[in-house]
Parts: C-alpha cells; sequence; structure tokens
C-alpha cells in the first residue's frame, strides 16, 4: 500500500494555491471537504517563488499552506519544486538550458527546458529537495514526495556529450570494445580516441526529416537513449537520496508522462528507485479502454505487482489537442475505477482548482472557474470521493493475479523504430498493444514484464517484436518452455544482439532451436496490402474459421522442427508457413511470420489460453471489462460498462456482496451504461 498512514485509496490531486490570493484558500478548503479531498499534489512548479535568486529561500507561503491543509484534513504529496528552473538561473547559468537535436540552446521558457547533466540543475535541485526535507520532515501533513515532473526531455549539449563519453567508457572500457560493438567499420566511422565520439543527432547521424530516432548509426544511437534515460535516473537520485537522508522512510515517487508508456525512460530501469511507480493519464474520449487498461498493468508490473498511484488525469477537458470536448457524464467515474480494478491505490487530477491564465486555463479541474461545488464535474468528483471513503482500507494492497506476461522492453522499442529497417510501419508499442487487445477482449489478465522477470509463473509469455535478443535471454526462454510454458512471439524477431548488430547465421537467430525455423527473407508491405493465412489445422476447439487477413510483413520461413498451422495464400511464397508450432520439450512455441487481425489474434490466443487452463474471469458481452483484485483470500471482481448500452452478465449462483451499492447480487444481473460494479467473494 501507498502507506499505512493512510487508511483508503486517496483522492485528490495537484493543488497551486500559490496561483490565486490568499481569500479563496478558505474557499478551497471548504470545497475540499465538500468534495472528498483527501491528497493534494503542490510546489510542483515553485522553484522561482522558493528561491528567488541565488542565495534567498522563501518557504513562508509553504509553511501556510502545509498548515492549512493539515488543519482541514488534506494530506500532502509534497513537490521538489524542481520541474521547471528559475529564470535567474537560465541567465546566471546558461549551463542548466537544453540544447535542440539540430543544435540550438534553448532560452528560458515553458518547462521540460533543464538539462540532466547540467552541474547547475544538478547541485540545486539537490539543494532544494534536501532543504524541503529537512524544514518538513516532521510536519504531521506530509505523506509523500513527488521529485521533479513528467521527466525525460533529451538535450544534446556539450554537458551530455561529455557524460555520454563517461558513460561509453564505463560501458565498453576500451574503445576497440566499443568500435566492435557499434560496428564503425561502416561507412569509416572508426573511433581511436575518446573525445572523438559525438553525440548522435541531426547535426550527425540523424537522417532526413528531422526525427532524432531516425538515425544512420543504429549502435550509437541506442546507446544514447540508454544513456540519457541513465542521465535522467541519476538526475531524479540526487533529489531522491537527499530527501532520504533526511528523512529515511520517506515515500518518494515521480510521475510517469506519456500515459504511461513514454519512449526516452526505460521503466523498468527505474522501477528500484521508486518507492511506488505513479503515472498520469490525459486520453481522448475515442481512446480504447485497453489503451488505458495496458498502462495501468504496465504500472502495476514496474514493481511486481504492487499497488501504482494515478497521479494525474483531467476530471472534464483536456486542452491540448486541436478540439477538446468535455468527458461526458459518468466516464471520469469509470476510468477511475479501471484504474483501481488493475492496482492503483490513489484517484487524482491536474488540477483541483482552474488556472485562469497561461497555457493550461482551460484544461479541467475538480473546481471549475465558476468558482463553486454547483458545477457538473464537481457533483462527479464529490460522488466518487464519497464512494471511495465508503470502500475505506478493504482492497488497498490486493493484488492483481495474472498466468499471462507480456515482454515489454524499452531496448526493443527504442532499436526496432531506429531506421534502416524492412519498413518505418513497424511500430513496437502498436504490435505489443494488438496481442495485449486480444488478451483484453478475452477477459485475461495480463502482466507486462522484462527480460529479468521470473517467468515460471506464467503460463503464457508473448514477446511480440523480439527483434533484438539480450545476453542468455534464448536460453531463459528455452528452459521455460521445456518446462512446459507456451511462448508467442512473430516476426522481426531474433535479428540483432543487445548492440543493435546483426547476429550471423540466419534469422531468428538465437531463437530458432526454440522456435524450430529459418526465416529466409522478410516481405515488407505497403499499409494497403494485405495476404491471408490459410490455417492447415484447428487451433483447438476455438477455431472458428478457415482463413484470415495479415499485414504489415511477410517472412519466408523454413521448417526446421516446427510444423505450419498455417500458410500464405497469395505471392511468390504462398503455401509458405505463416505460423508455426514447435513442440520443445514439455511446452511449445509459436511463430507468427506476419502481423495477423485482430480477429486471429483473438481466436488464436484464446485457444493459447484455454489449451494451458487459462479462462476469463466471466463470461461477458463487448464493451463491458471484468477485472479482478485478491487479498487473504477475498476477490473484488469489478465490472466495468464501457458502452451505452444496458449490458447482462452471469455473475453466478452464489450470493455476492456489490460493495458500492451494499446490495448482494447472483445470477443474471445488469449493468446500465457507464455503471460500475465492485462484487466481494
Amino acid at each position: 500500500m501507498i502507506s499505512r498512514k493512510f487508511p483508503k485509496m486517496m483522492f485528490g490531486g495537484d493543488y497551486n494555491p500559490e496561483q490565486f490570493p490568499k481569500d479563496i484558500w478558505n474557499e478551497d478548503m471548504r470545497l475540499f471537504q465538500l468534495g472528498g479531498i483527501d491528497i493534494a499534489t503542490i510546489n510542483v512548479f515553485a522553484w522561482a517563488l522558493n528561491q528567488p535568486d541565488e542565495d534567498t529561500y522563501n518557504f513562508e507561503w509553504l509553511d501556510e499552506v502545509m498548515n492549512k491543509l493539515q488543519e482541514n484534513g488534506v494530506r500532502v504529496c509534497m513537490g521538489t519544486s524542481t520541474a521547471a528552473h528559475p529564470a535567474w538561473m537560465a541567465r546566471k547559468y546558461p549551463d542548466v538550458l537544453t540544447v535542440t537535436s539540430d543544435g540550438k540552446r534553448r532560452k528560458f521558457g515553458r518547462r521540460h527546458n533543464s538539462c540532466p547533466n547540467s552541474p547547475t540543475f544538478r547541485h540545486y535541485g539537490g539543494l532544494m529537495a534536501r532543504k524541503l526535507a529537512e524544514r518538513y520532515k516532521d510536519h504531521p501533513a506530509l505523506l509523500l514526495w513527488h521529485v521533479n515532473n513528467e521527466i525525460g526531455n533529451r538535450c544534446f549539449c556539450d554537458n551530455c556529450e561529455r557524460a555520454f563519453r563517461d558513460w561509453l567508457r564505463k560501458r565498453y572500457g576500451t574503445i576497440e570494445q566499443l568500435n566492435q560493438a557499434w560496428y564503425t567499420k561502416f561507412w569509416g566511422h572508426t573511433f581511436y580516441d575518446w573525445e572523438e565520439i559525438v553525440l548522435p543527432s541531426a547535426l550527425t547521424e540523424g537522417l532526413s526529416g528531422g526525427n532524432s530516432d531516425q538515425t544512420a548509426f543504429q549502435g550509437i544511437t541506442l546507446d544514447f537513449f540508454r544513456f540519457n534515460s541513465d542521465s535522467w535516473l541519476d538526475s531524479y537520485l540526487i533529489e531522491y537520496n537527499a530527501i532520504k537522508q533526511i528523512i529515511p522512510d520517506a515515500i518518494v515517487t515521480t510521475n510517469f508522462q506519456g500515459n504511461g508508456t513514454y519512449k526516452p525512460l526505460d521503466y523498468f530501469k527505474w522501477a528500484p528507485y521508486l518507492d511506488i511507480a505513479a503515472l498520469d493519464i490525459y486520453i481522448e474520449n475515442h481512446t480504447p479502454e485497453s489503451y488505458m487498461a495496458m498502462r495501468y498493468d504496465l504500472m502495476r508490473s514496474l514493481k511486481n505487482g504492487a499497488p501504482f498511484m494515478l497521479m494525474e488525469q483531467s476530471p472534464g477537458v483536456i486542452n491540448w489537442k486541436t478540439v477538446n470536448p468535455t468527458k461526458r457524464p459518468g466516464v471520469m467515474r469509470l476510468r477511475s475505477y479501471q484504474a483501481i480494478a488493475r492496482g492503483a491505490e490513489s484517484v487524482m487530477f491536474f488540477q483541483l482548482r482552474r488556472s485562469l491564465g497561461a497555457y493550461e486555463k482551460f484544461h479541467g479541474a475538480v473546481i471549475d472557474h465558476a468558482g463553486h461545488e454547483h458545477t457538473r464535474v464537481f457533483r462527479e468528483c464529490a460522488e466518487l470521493g464519497k464512494e471511495l471513503q465508503q470502500l475505506g482500507d478493504q482492497m488497498l494492497d490486493s493484488r492483481v493475479a495474472s498466468k499471462v506476461g507480456i515482454l515489454f522492453d524499452w531496448d526493443n522499442w527504442w532499436a526496432v523504430e531506429l531506421g534502416g529497417g524492412p519498413s518505418v510501419h513497424f511500430k513496437y508499442l502498436d504490435q505489443v498493444q494488438s496481442y495485449y487487445d486480444a488478451l483484453y477482449d478475452n477477459q485475461i489478465q495480463v502482466d507486462l514484464i522484462h527480460v529479468d522477470t521470473d517467468l515460471s509463473s506464467y503460463d503464457l509469455v508473448l514477446a511480440p517484436f523480439l527483434y533484438m535478443t539480450k545476453p542468455a535471454y534464448a536460453e531463459k526462454l528455452e528452459r521455460y518452455v521445456e518446462n512446459g510454458g507456451t511462448f508467442v512471439t512473430g516476426f522481426y524477431s531474433g535479428i540483432v544482439d543487445t548492440n543493435d548488430k546483426v547476429i550471423p547465421g540466419g534469422y531468428p537467430g538465437e531463437l530458432r532451436r526454440l522456435l524450430g525455423i529459418w526465416v529466409e527473407e522478410i516481405d515488407a508491405m505497403f499499409p494497403n496490402q494485405t495476404n491471408q493465412m490459410i490455417m492447415q489445422q484447428p487451433l483447438g476447439q476455438l477455431q472458428e474459421q478457415e482463413s484470415y487477413e495479415c499485414r504489415l510483413a511477410c517472412e519466408v520461413v523454413h521448417l526446421e522442427g516446427a510444423e505450419a498451422v498455417a500458410v500464405f495464400g497469395s505471392d511468390y511464397y504462398s503455401g509458405a508457413p505463416a505460423l508455426t508450432r514447435h513442440r520443445y520439450g514439455k511446452g511449445e512455441a509459436w511463430y507468427a511470420a506476419t502481423d495477423p487481425s485482430a480477429e486471429f489474434k483473438r481466436h488464436w490466443l484464446k485457444a493459447l489460453c484455454h489449451h494451458a487452463g487459462i479462462y476469463p474471469l466471466m463470461k461477458a458481452p463487448v464493451g463491458v471489462e471484468v477485472t479482478q483484485r485478491e487479498k487473504d483470500g477475498v476477490r473484488f471482481t469489478f465490472l466495468l460498462n464501457h458502452s451505452d448500452q444496458v449490458q447482462t452478465l452471469p455473475v453466478g449462483e452464489h450470493e455476492q456482496l456489490e460493495l458500492l451499492s451494499g446490495v448482494n447480487v447472483q445470477g443474471d444481473i445488469e449493468l446500465q451504461p457507464k455503471q460500475v460494479m465492485i462484487l466481494k467473494k
């Protein structure tokens, strides 16, 4: 659980009282109590207010806010205020400013404007965190700490370049090892001195179009991405450690952006240094529910199933799209419970009171510009706040049990999309999401795992786009399948090593023995092209049709012990294997030599789950999500009706208590549009 000091799921969000006159603060407290708000994240962007010059610190305003929140029963998530450096710092110490990929040093402005390797930023950021910890270590309102905010920009300055060389020395030891790893004899890139190495940018290795992810030397860029993630982690740890030195048992985190899948940061490398994982999620009205579900499952999986924080969402509108419609009635509540159903132990918003000026003045808030409680959004928030008080602590620290794991690996994500491959349409997130969607549609619970995860607790493991095979991972997968596990991967897998250098001897490289195939060619397809998968044998009792559409790529596969379950229907490889199964030890390994349709993935993975003894939690109609959390032998089953229709579900003949209504239910029940039920058994 987030804190044993806190007896329920936290409800609140970002609070910026410094933006408003003090006579409004008392009204905020009244509205917080009316809305059930019990946690406020403060001081996130207040560095300039806290430190008006190099030698002066001003925390009196923050003292007053802390005391007022404490007096009104609201606990504090303390921001370190380092999310945007002060203007005086940028003027006096320009090393704090980031440099863009095309070599331009930014001036003061916006946010995400600090360099992670700036000595100035690291010094003053760590000092600020220490001063805050010293000042508030004994304050009764303090609950947890929030370092920086939505960390992760990339910088191309001289400090980063020097730090990159140091990082490379530690990684490779010698310049000869680096040259071998990067394959630098191509295009005459051999390095003889560490000082010759420059950052991959639009000025160096970048390809046309200005996309810094597309470069001519993938090995160099891949290491830069790793370095950048590590640089921000090091910067975060300066503040983290400063707090821990003063408050050893402090709960410290930071909020991940990008809706939980942010490309520049390798979350699994960060996870050991987060006392609890936290994410911000901002999605549009038409965003599929499975998109959010996968990101919540990833957050839960970062800490091996431990609860996470929903740190930010909008209670109403977002403000950064061309057109920003409101969330429809009931949607905020429904999506908040979706996060809880998948492991969240907080529901928090950006923000509690709507700003009056600048970029986010039209971003949704619990308290609108009207300034009172008589708005639909406030009423919906207050209803949710009351329900979370009613639920109390009974679900805290409950876990989601999964028998299926999907590999999510940042190195593979980075490497697949660096350029020079068969198709720019090979998108790592899209492939992972498509396999996740098939399991989501079958009401199968999933963990998002990493390469170090113990596989023994999973009956089915999937690794879409396992393009990069990390050291000893192929052997790990072989042992898993030998012992009875089922493994699934697909096209463009087993191609390169950890430095993005091709593994010689034929695709799929180190996976060849496990999969029992050899891939001769990869035929990339244009987005409007399709082929067919013709079934040669049934997937099982759940086989539904004889052919399915496929797209994106078709590989020419030769069998080396595997069997063809489906073959391609057209082109020069007509009749060649499109889907293979290799019985290996007590288990089996599957390979899709193409990107099958969503329909096929649903049928295929349903059959594999059925074969492995993995069954849906409940038979539910399309549009209804069923998820379960467990604790001490008690199961909490969430029924979420995302559709606009009344839906009927069979919940079993034994009575179960529905926690939100307090009514016992059994047999067939009806779920109203956007309705949530939580069944306790």
